[in-house]
């Protein structure tokens, strides 16, 4: 009842405001949604994930992870590996919760898109309908 002054919000803008990300930002966002990762161990996890479909070349890689550190996507870690056991040169990254969000809603945004594909008759191994068969198409 009075005039109460609210100190105001910081201007967080929602997760969608990221959206679309480039196929090498939310490949990076899934390998480091489980654990921390230097960058050669981010290349490693897409390449194996991927079966070798997809390799984020080093100048991509490390483009991508400083830009995502500057929106705030991930963090370098405070925390590191003892000496003996990793190069003290690595940096470690890690998602942030802001990250984690953008990943999530980049997610959701794909399947909706892959919804909507197949129920326009866009599936793996099937032709849409409304296209034409392999007779009529070279024609």
């Amino acid at each position: 009842m009075g005039d109460e002054t609210r100190a105001p919000i910081p201007d967080v803008p929602e997760p969608e405001a990221y959206l679309p990300l480039t196929p090498a930002v939310l490949d990076i966002m899934v390998a480091l949604g489980e654990e921390e990762m230097h960058g050669y161990a981010i290349m490693r996890e897409v390449r194996q994930r991927t079966d070798g479909r997809r390799r984020l070349a080093p100048g991509t890689l490390y483009r991508s992870l400083k830009q995502m550190q500057e929106r705030g996507l991930l963090a370098e870690s405070e925390e590191r590996p003892e000496p003996d056991l990793d190069d003290e040169r690595r940096r470690y990254y890690r998602l942030t919760d802001l990250g984690r969000r953008v990943a999530l809603a980049e997610v959701e945004r794909l399947e909706g898109l892959v919804r909507s594909a197949r129920s326009k008759g866009f599936a793996p191994g099937g032709r849409p309908s409304g296209a034409p068969s392999g007779a009529e198409a070279g024609a």
